[in-house]
């Protein structure tokens, strides 16, 4: 990636306002980009715009391809033709600080259901032609993934019935479908034939509201950063789909699964219960799938961050029965090989590397062959003290910066700035502000110009730091179940002297 600095803001956009109980691409979407425009800012990172499923959470999405329903704006809805007016006459009251996301569900899925099926009986709407179009061009994932939510959804409302929880293809499913066989597959397309061609429909929605966005975002000079997580929910079209690329029992069932050991966030590990892929069969096949991925993720996003790169390298292997991550072992993985087919196919690449965790010179050397760019998080920086100063040779201090590297105040799993020094001790106040050499009346503004004047070519701010929000602004605490993905930014906190101050700050130090 050339060397050329710049800063922007993350931001995911089911944290934008809006009268929907949720954030979507609609007007408070465009309304965002020309902030970030106005801030002179040149990117803005989002989470996994994936479908999601257990726990709300963009990294447990149902496909690795597609885009999230409850992301589209049902106004441009109306305007197409699709609802109507009266459709959205009775908005319930949501909570405009949160997403709650069952009644969100409840409330917003009947209605794109609805607006997929007046679409489906226009037969001359032109979109026709396009929604065909999209259609073949997305066949590889599309028609696994619309008969996948298809059929789930009928399990599902069985599970409900019969108060099952936790259903899944893998536990749930008739072993038939389960397993893909042929015959099966073709009984469910023709029983779940309407509820398939809603699904496409719906992903024809995400696809065309997100382009839009994106060529503005494009327009205004802004670039849009994506995330790719390592790993694939169990409950996903992508295991259904493709079970020989992962370790599997003959029901389905993970027999390995994914997390990492004891770390900084938690004292016994984080137990994730990804499936883990078959690395030798996917290099087999040249890696395939991942390169596929890879590319679809390039045409919603201009540069990719990778989440849990170190995992390329060696990943933290746990037996499917342990209840905690602490009983696990560090597996080899083919990183070169597979980062090597994929500049091979694809060129190179604007990939970033989310380079935290145990970290061993062989991540190091995996990430710098490819010149990919690795993260410096400002809240790690001062937690190693010596006799109650600093770790000068803390690699996250500013000092130590690499230019090919990209600093954070603060990512989606940290504390805000804010609630992260307010529960420092009086020795880390002390360190903090010896290095920044003023008082901490400031704090957050402060973390913000340390990283805006660092020699790191990127520079990003969780939107939480921007409006100077505590701990009630979390956007996800890891191993913690339940209140996470759900915070919402209020209409008026975008205002006038937010932008006019990071502007400011972001031309002083050349980002601009």
């Amino acid at each position: 990636m050339s060397y050329t600095r710049a800063s922007g803001i993350l931001f995911h956009p089911t944290s934008l306002p809006g009268p929907h109980g949720i954030g979507d691409l609609g007007e408070s979407a465009y309304h965002f980009i020309d902030f970030l425009a106005s801030a002179r800012q040149k990117l803005w990172q989002v989470l996994p715009l994936g479908p999601t499923g257990y726990g709300d959470s963009p990294y447990a999405s149902f496909s690795t391809f597609a885009g999230n329903p409850l992301l589209i704006n049902l106004n441009r809805l109306v305007e197409a033709g699709d609802l109507t007016p009266e459709d959205l006459a009775d908005v319930p009251a949501f909570p405009v600080d949160k997403v709650d996301y069952g009644w969100v569900i409840y409330w917003k899925v009947p209605l794109l259901e609805k607006a997929a099926e007046a679409f489906l009986k226009r037969k001359k709407d032109p979109r026709q032609a396009e929604f065909e179009a999209f259609c073949a061009e997305q066949a590889h994932w599309l028609d696994d993934f619309a008969l996948f939510m298809a059929v789930k959804e009928e399990y599902d409302e069985r599970a409900k019935k019969n108060n099952v929880f936790g259903a899944m293809w893998s536990n749930y499913w008739k072993k038939d479908i389960a397993l893909r066989q042929p015959e099966a597959m073709e009984k469910w397309r023709k029983r779940r034939k309407t509820a398939i061609a809603i699904q496409k429909v719906l992903q024809f929605y995400f696809f065309q509201q997100w382009g839009q966005l994106r060529r503005y975002a494009n327009e205004h000079g802004i670039k849009i950063i994506g995330d790719i997580p390592i790993f694939v929910a169990p409950d996903s079209v992508d295991v259904w789909a493709n079970a020989e690329l992962f370790y599997l029992d003959e029901q389905g069932h993970p027999t390995v699964v994914a997390g990492v050991p004891p770390d900084y966030f938690s004292a016994t590990g984080q137990l994730w219960g990804n499936p883990l892929y078959r690395w030798d069969v996917m290099q087999k096949n040249g890696f395939r799938w991942w390169i596929d991925r890879i590319r679809a993720t390039l045409n919603l996003v201009d540069i990719i961050r990778i989440d849990h790169f170190r995992g390329f390298e060696a990943y933290w292997e746990i037996p499917a029965s342990e209840e905690t991550a602490v009983n696990g072992q560090w597996v080899k993985a083919p990183g070169v090989e597979l980062f090597e087919a994929v500049k091979e196919t694809l060129g190179t690449l604007p990939i970033l590397a989310e380079d935290l965790g145990i970290i061993t010179p062989e991540v190091n050397a995996l990430r710098d062959r490819f010149n990919f760019p690795g993260m410096n998080i400002l809240q790690f920086a001062f937690d190693a003290q010596e006799s109650g100063g600093l770790n000068a040779n803390n690699s996250y201090l500013p000092h130590n910066h690499r230019r090919n590297s990209l600093v954070y105040t603060g990512t989606h799993d940290n504390d805000t700035t804010r609630g992260w020094y307010e529960t420092r001790s009086e020795g880390e106040h002390i360190a903090v502000q010896r290095y920044l050499g003023r008082s901490d009346d400031d704090i957050v503004w402060s973390f913000i110009r340390l990283a805006l004047a660092s020699v790191a070519q990127y520079a990003i701010f969780p939107m939480q730091d921007i409006l100077d929000l505590g701990t009630e602004a979390r956007m996800n605490t890891p191993s913690v179940l339940g209140g996470n993905w759900a915070w919402r930014i209020q209409t008026e906190a975008l205002n006038h002297s937010v932008y006019e101050r990071l502007a400011d700050l972001t031309c002083l130090y050349g980002r601009c």
